[in-house]
């Protein structure tokens, strides 16, 4: 293989390649993103972002930015409500408010479409000296061998071609992946024959009802029976009375058949005016990669996994895999990883993934089905109301859906890598850092190092001294911060934490244990005699 060009290339400009450059180009490392496009259709996709995506735009430097860009408001943007039969019907209740939970984060939630959080990306991208971006680029082919990548481009709107080097290459580029294609990266899948559009448009009439009946809501799931538990599916685009509607139609359909008009007032319950400014066709399906490495070639986002739209969970999905492999690349590009620390990538993000397709999102789908074959208001009112007010009661979305690393080969301990847990504040292997302040109301957040960081919590000289002794003897970037107990501190039920550069907690104990280099050496990718 020749002489490196960069040690990163990205196939793949949209919001997870962009956000993978720059955690790279952050930590130092040189990156080329290759996209294919320069200009972006604006159709509104991966707007429901989670405080935990806005903890990723926090360690991007990007949040002022991300929030001035935001077409809704955060007082209507992070709730949304379902409904039987029509959204003008008389059974609705909250569905999927994800402020509810905003105490266990650092940062809150975002409603904007993906093409807006990309402008914002991209400049970021632009202004890192480590990053270069090329559009209207793509990657065409590659040969992998051990000691490196060979990349092979092509201009989409012209005649240019072009070959880099590097150590390795990311497929960031969607789910009809060219990069996993080529690396020979199998997928499980499941086709569900449903095919869905997706109409954007204007309708003031929709603002209206909305304002009357769902006041602060931003998105709508309208349950029909006849669908059999797939969704029809409404969002707010911004606030000039821009919106989107998904919902399943015949496999045969087309532009031309589709009335999108009518379909609207099916789901709201009553005409309205439509002024249509797209109207798009997606298969419903799901898809996960077996694999998200092959050698020196990784996927990442959608071209790792895909799903329906549904529940804002594609995009956060997307950033989670950007944030848990770049600190990976980077420490083996560093000289700091043990050999197992890259294959930890798809030893923690795939089983995520699964978990979050089968325990939420094809959850919703059965659940539904399951409740529409069982209850109808025409044959036993009594009956529906009391199913109905069960499930308005439940908010297990929000509540249940914490991704964590728990068991992975790189934090030990008991369970599988899952969506599902508990919220809490307490700091548990594998589990999300919760927020904390010290004693002037700092975040400790915001003192966290760019790799890993140790939290030492009135800890005595001797178990400092012993930390930093471990610490020293191993090539891996270490910053050390002590602090005194305060009640959100105290919360964490731990006087020693390890944070990983992604700001899961790597070890959490009451003390610095005498085999503090084991610790360390095992959460940078050493396992077993390795450690």
């Amino acid at each position: 293989m020749a002489e490196t060009d960069f040690p990163v290339v990205i196939a793949g400009g949209g919001p997870v390649g962009l956000g993978l450059a720059i955690d790279l180009g952050q930590r130092g490392v040189r990156v080329l993103v290759v996209e294919r496009h320069h200009s972006r259709q604006p159709i509104p996709k991966g707007q429901n972002m989670t405080q935990r995506t806005g903890e990723h735009f926090r360690a991007w430097n990007v949040s002022r930015e991300i929030r001035a860009a935001t077409p809704i408001p955060r007082s209507e943007g992070s709730g949304g409500a379902t409904a039987y039969g029509t959204l003008s019907g008389e059974y609705a209740y909250d569905w999927l408010i994800r402020n509810s939970v905003n105490e266990y984060y650092a940062a809150e939630t975002e409603r904007m479409p993906q093409y807006l959080t990309e402008q914002v990306l991209r400049k970021r991208a632009a202004a890192l000296d480590t990053v270069e971006i090329v559009y209207d680029w793509s990657v065409d082919d590659f040969v992998a061998d051990e000691t490196g990548v060979s990349v092979s481009m092509s201009e989409t709107r012209g005649s240019g071609r072009r070959t880099v080097q590097c150590d390795y290459l990311v497929g960031c580029d969607g789910a009809g992946s060219r990069v996993r294609e080529l690396a020979g990266i199998e997928q499980d899948v499941d086709t569900r024959e449903k095919r869905m559009i997706l109409s954007v448009f204007k309708s003031k009439a929709l603002d209206r009802i909305v304002a009357e009946r769902f006041p602060g809501k931003a998105f709508f799931n309208v349950i029909d029976p006849e669908l059999e538990g797939y969704w029809q599916f409404l969002g707010r685009v911004d606030k000039e009375n821009r919106w989107f509607f998904h919902r399943p139609v015949a496999r045969d359909s087309t532009a031309d058949s589709v009335d999108v008009k009518s379909l609207l007032a099916l789901a709201i319950g009553e005409p309205v005016d439509v002024s249509q400014e797209h109207l798009g066709f997606w298969d419903l399906r799901f898809a996960l990669a077996k694999s998200y490495r092959k050698g020196r070639v990784f996927i990442a986002g959608d071209a790792a996994h895909a799903h329906p739209p549904y529940g804002g969970y594609g995009v956060n999905t997307g950033f989670e895999d950007a944030r848990n492999l770049a600190w990976k690349l980077a420490a083996e590009l560093q000289g700091w990883a043990g050999p197992g620390l890259l294959d930890s990538y798809t030893a923690e993000r795939r089983p995520v993934f699964a978990s979050t397709r089968d325990s939420f999102i094809a959850k919703m789908i059965s659940d539904d089905a399951e409740f529409v074959a069982d209850h109808d208001p025409d044959v036993d009112r009594a009956g529906f109301e009391k199913a109905w007010t069960a499930r308005s009661s439940l908010e297990s979305e929000v509540l249940a859906f914490v991704p964590n690393y728990s068991g992975s080969p790189i934090t030990g301990g008991s369970g599988t890598p899952s969506a599902v847990g508990s919220h809490r504040f307490r700091a548990e292997t594998g589990f999300h850092l919760a927020p904390g302040y010290d004693a002037s109301g700092i975040s400790v957040h915001d003192q966290l190092s760019q790799d890993f960081t140790l939290l030492l919590i009135h800890r005595p000289s001797s178990e400092v001294s012993l930390a930093e002794t471990a610490i020293r003897e191993l090539p891996v970037p270490v910053g050390v911060v002590t602090l005194e107990e305060t009640p959100s501190i105290a919360a964490w039920e731990a006087g020693v934490i390890l944070v990983r550069p992604d700001h899961f907690v790597a070890f959490a104990g009451a003390k610095v244990p005498a085999d503090f280099e084991t610790v360390l050496r095992r959460a940078t990718g050493y396992s077993g005699e390795d450690v």
